[in-house]
């Protein structure tokens, strides 16, 4: 009985804190005046535009090729796993990427017991660590090579993200949030473009943001910044607006790779959108004190505002089967329709400060894990 009060009494102090610091304010209040202004934007949409903004779904193309093969980044629980069984129903051959080899096995045996024609590979990979994107991307082409299969990927889906309460660094002494969130999916995209590029058949890379980016008002693109280093000088560690910087990076470069593959293929050969799932219930939030959680997805629930991940992936799977030629836009609210992003996305000369950075710290992670294998 002593020890179950002491628990409460843990807990009521977590969640005091928390409502206490300048990012519950930051989420509880940003967060939700981001996702209306998001809302809103489809509502002046369908009101005034009708259907001038959305796309159909196009079923995937097989030419010289027996299966598409999709990859997808936390595919252990959430957004990422129904994404996952809902992509293996479309016909992809889909690999499931995700830090937990147990909770991969789980996802794969849930999906194949639900879609018995369902075709999946399972990898654990940390997109935080850059020497386990690389050795994924050496075990991906060799599994492609001894499986008979075209040496190219048809889907990359940039899913993985955590929402961190608390600092902690990566092997390479950078923000985990800000590494598994942007800088893990910049390189896993790099290593992985000659194969995209490789395919017979268009091919795609979907980066999933959020909302949260449109209360990001300035930004420096630094490798301090991009990093995360700066903002672990902070005395209480700013997680909401790390979460919100690592999503606007997101969307920078995808649209800075948009230009830069539309200017290099005109026939748009490797397409780039950018997906936002919305409010989703997932296990995201699973640092947040459980108390607030529930709150938050009772009060979003109330709204109409939370969604299953069943029915969060709609913008997910928008921007995935869309047609090939389209890329460079911002899926949002499921239906096939996009909306623009906050304007300070498409700021061109934030995205190659950006691109510079990212190649920056793409190399010096190249180079040490060089160094390391010696």
């Amino acid at each position: 009985m002593q020890r179950d009060s002491q628990i409460v009494m843990k807990e009521l102090k977590e969640v005091l804190h928390f409502v206490c610091s300048v990012e519950f304010w930051r989420m509880a209040v940003l967060w939700t005046f981001a996702l209306l202004t998001s809302y809103f934007q489809l509502f002046v949409q369908s009101f005034f535009h009708r259907e001038a903004n959305s796309y159909m779904r196009c079923v995937p193309p097989t030419t010289g090729i027996r299966r598409p093969v999709c990859i997808v980044t936390g595919a252990t629980s959430g957004l990422g796993a129904a994404a996952a069984y809902a992509l293996s129903r479309e016909g992809f051959y889909v690999v499931l990427v995700g830090r937990s080899s147990h909770l991969l096995s789980k996802t794969m045996m849930d999906i194949t017991s639900r879609n018995n024609n369902a075709h999946l590979k399972t990898f654990q990979v940390d997109l935080s660590s850059f020497q386990s994107v690389l050795k994924f991307k050496e075990l991906l082409q060799q599994w492609l090579l001894d499986s008979n299969m075209h040496s190219s990927i048809q889907l990359l889906i940039n899913n993985a993200g955590i929402l961190a309460t608390s600092s902690r660094l990566t092997a390479e002494g950078y923000d985990k949030m800000m590494s598994t969130n942007y800088i893990g999916a910049f390189c896993l995209t790099k290593l992985l473009l000659p194969l995209l590029k490789n395919s017979p058949v268009p091919s795609r890379i979907v980066n999933v943001t959020s909302f949260t980016h449109r209360n990001v008002f300035g930004a420096q693109m630094d490798n301090e910044t991009v990093s995360g280093k700066c903002f672990l000088r902070s005395k209480c560690y700013p997680c909401a607006h790390i979460y919100e910087y690592s999503k606007l990076c997101l969307l920078l470069f995808s649209y800075e790779l948009h230009q830069q593959l539309r200017l290099m293929d005109k026939s748009r050969h490797v397409s780039v959108i950018a997906a936002d799932p919305g409010v989703v219930e997932t296990n995201i939030m699973r640092e947040i004190p459980s108390f607030l959680s529930l709150v938050a997805f009772t009060v979003l629930k109330l709204l109409g505002l939370l969604q299953s991940p069943e029915n969060g992936i709609s913008s997910v799977l928008d921007a995935a089967l869309a047609p090939p030629e389209t890329s460079g836009v911002y899926f949002f609210g499921g239906k096939g329709r996009t909306i623009n992003s906050s304007a300070l996305s498409y700021n061109s000369k934030l995205a190659a400060e950006l691109w510079t950075t990212s190649c920056d710290l793409f190399m010096k992670s190249k180079l040490a894990c060089r160094d390391l294998s010696k």
